[in-house]
C-alpha cells in the first residue's frame, strides 16, 4: 500500500511560506504590504489563510501534485 506524500509536503510548505509576517504580511498594519516585520493581525490571518487554501487547491487538486512512498 502507497501513501500520497504530494497534498502533505505542498501544505507544509505553504504554510511556512505563507505564515503572516514570516516573508511578507498582506495587509500590513502601515501599507499594504511589508516583507519581513514578523508581526501580524487579524486580518492578515484572514487574508493568508485564503491564500493558502487557494493555492494548495490549485496544486492539489487542479495540477495533481503527487510523490508516493512505496
Amino acid at each position: 500500500m502507497s501513501t500520497d506524500w504530494g497534498p502533505v509536503i505542498v501544505a507544509v510548505i505553504l504554510f511556512i511560506l505563507l505564515s503572516p509576517g514570516l516573508l511578507f504580511q498582506l495587509p500590513a498594519r502601515a501599507r499594504v504590504v511589508e516583507f519581513g516585520n514578523m508581526s501580524t493581525s487579524g486580518i492578515s490571518i484572514l487574508v493568508h489563510s485564503i491564500l493558502f487554501f487557494c493555492l494548495l487547491t490549485i496544486l492539489v487538486i487542479a495540477i495533481g501534485i503527487h510523490m508516493h512512498a512505496s
